[in-house]
């Protein structure tokens, strides 16, 4: 695998107060599934700056990141990919469908685990906990 051959992308864990706190999810029609907010970086992006501008463009959200969580790595379309996360609470903002994005939820952190389609998801619902302090 060459450097090229490398999808760089970034996202965050949306998440506002309440009790219990909710974590926003994005429904994408081109894959009909259920995510967390991430896009591919522009060339020479910094991951950090890519993940809140992918949140704003998918979910209409300003938000403050927080901790970095992990690097989830898995192939898209025969290519590897690597998707940077932050925990992000957001701070104001309203969503409107997009071209990439036809709807969004806040939902309590276990139902945004049953919901997400991809394994590989589930586990930064987890990590946002943590950090959060909900998991001893």
């Amino acid at each position: 695998m060459s450097d090229t051959d490398l999808v760089r992308a970034a996202g965050c864990v949306l998440w506002r107060r309440g009790d219990p706190i909710e974590v926003a999810l994005v429904h994408r029609p081109k894959y009909d599934d259920w995510s967390l907010p991430k896009g591919k970086l522009k060339r020479g992006e910094d991951p950090l700056r890519g993940a809140v501008r992918e949140v704003l463009e998918e979910t209409g959200m300003r938000c403050v990141p927080g901790v970095r969580l992990m690097v989830s790595r898995y192939l898209a379309a025969g290519r590897p990919k690597e998707v940077h996360y932050w925990a992000a609470e957001a701070t104001g903002g309203s969503f409107e469908p997009n071209k990439e994005v036809d709807r969004m939820v806040w939902l309590a952190p276990a139902e945004a685990r049953e919901r997400l389609t991809h394994d590989r998801d589930r586990p930064l619902v987890d990590a946002l906990l943590f950090e959060l302090g909900f998991f001893p």
